[in-house]
């Protein structure tokens, strides 16, 4: 059976701002109409971050559009949302954030197999200027390697 409502919003801007040291996949707490606008895909992960809060992973400011057919139940497109992980998992990012240079940035949102919206989050390290040179001088380079294998 092929899942068809294939949806998947990709922070891109994190790829070249952060090296990625360790991603988790976890789940996100949502409200009735957000999962509506998920599915429109409109949604804007450009500033969010996540954060550690007694004890808890927090998602902040994720923007999750106002269903337009919703009534006056519409959720609040910038509130902080709950991500379901292990207790062991938030302690050993929450540790690894302390020490300096660390964030968790989340980079993929998607719906799975079972319909459920999953985010994917990466411990990441801050990229230096030459270090993204290097990244885009890489990614150029791929891109012509490609080019020349296929016309020849």
């Amino acid at each position: 059976m092929e899942f068809k409502n294939k949806i998947e919003i990709v922070n891109r801007k994190a790829r070249h701002l952060y090296e990625f040291v360790y991603t988790l996949e976890v789940g996100i707490v949502l409200q009735g109409t957000e999962i509506k606008s998920i599915r429109q895909g409109k949604v804007n992960m450009g500033d969010a971050f996540c954060r550690v809060v007694a004890g808890e992973l927090l998602l902040e400011k994720l923007h999750i559009s106002v269903y337009e057919l919703g009534t006056y139940n519409n959720h609040e497109p910038l509130r902080p949302r709950k991500l379901l992980a292990h207790k062991q998992e938030i302690k050993k990012l929450l540790g690894r954030v302390k020490e300096k240079g660390f964030s968790i940035v989340p980079y993929r949102l998607y719906l799975n197999e079972r319909g459920k919206v999953k985010l994917e989050i990466a411990l990441a390290r801050g990229k230096k200027s030459f270090d993204k040179r290097d990244s885009l001088k890489q990614k150029d380079l791929k891109r012509d390697m490609d080019r020349n294998l296929k016309y020849g």
